[in-house]
């Protein structure tokens, strides 16, 4: 069981700039706990993510004592070329939306456009020893009316994988949309399918909506999750202000009663008890 926790995304939405020096402080503590991966920051125009405009400083700074590895998004070729100029950085991931409108809106592109540069991102990735995780967002639905259903999803994924050799690609439920019913329908779906292929659960929820969001994932044979501790972050086009990130301590408590999650909770505690001040804005 693989638990990516997401502080890039639980910060980057945040209008108050975060410190570098508490970043680095809360990325530090988040290593402890042995994650799995770390989502810790974002190399984008910082016009787009302010936030997130200190990425190069917090990486430099970070003490990767665990075996947790790091993550950091890009949304183009430069982006990614820049991110591979730091060893300690294993994933690069890229968002590659479904929904034209929304596509256009994040990172200035069309849903084909966007497909060119996830191929650009990949090639750079593999040049220089790194590993591309795909964003399919919009996975779920959207709130524009683009056209959406299950079998799009699946075509992306499997284009994704075939043309572009991507090896994990992770379904985000951008506005937080799924139902378990639709959850368990593509994942079932595309894991038996996509042979060699980590496919991973970027889920959206309202707090009474996360257990049945995780349990649909995980008995349709998911294994990787994202979350961010309190929920914190999540995508301001959601139309229920409760809608946030997946808590993580709802993972940790999930996935612990089922005895399939070793992490250091004493650590996770401690990066509990932080956030509360990182994200006090």
């Amino acid at each position: 069981m693989k638990i990516i926790e997401c502080p890039r995304d639980a910060m980057q939405g945040i209008h108050d700039f975060i410190s570098t020096e508490q970043k680095i402080k809360y990325i530090n503590q988040l290593i402890q706990v042995g994650f799995d991966t770390l989502d810790c920051g974002s190399f984008v125009s910082p016009k787009a993510i302010p936030q997130l405009r200190d990425t190069a400083q917090v990486l430099d700074a970070l003490e990767l004592t665990t075996n947790t590895k790091l993550l950091t998004i890009v949304g183009n070729e430069r982006g990614a070329k820049e991110a591979c100029e730091f060893e300690q950085v294993t994933y690069l991931g890229f968002p590659f939306s479904i929904s034209d409108t929304f596509q256009a809106r994040n990172i200035n592109s069309s849903i084909e456009d966007s497909f060119r540069r996830a191929d650009q991102v990949q090639n750079v990735a593999a040049q220089k020893g790194k590993e591309a995780v795909i964003y399919i967002s919009m996975a779920f639905g959207n709130p524009y009316g683009d056209p959406w259903d299950k079998d799009i999803v699946l075509e992306w994924a499997h284009k994704l994988n075939k043309e572009l050799e991507v090896k994990t690609i992770s379904l985000s439920d951008t506005i937080g949309v799924a139902t378990p019913e639709i959850i368990t329908y593509l994942f079932e779906a595309l894991i038996p399918e996509l042979s060699g292929v980590e496919t991973g659960a970027h889920l959206h929820t309202t707090p009474d909506t996360w257990k049945e969001k995780v349990e649909a994932a995980y008995k349709a044979g998911c294994t990787r999750f994202d979350g961010a501790i309190k929920g914190f972050g999540g995508c301001p086009m959601a139309a229920d202000d409760l809608v946030g990130n997946m808590p993580t301590e709802r993972l940790v408590e999930y996935f612990t009663a089922e005895n399939i999650l070793g992490i250091n909770q004493e650590a996770f505690g401690k990066a509990y008890d932080m956030s509360a001040s990182v994200f006090a804005g």
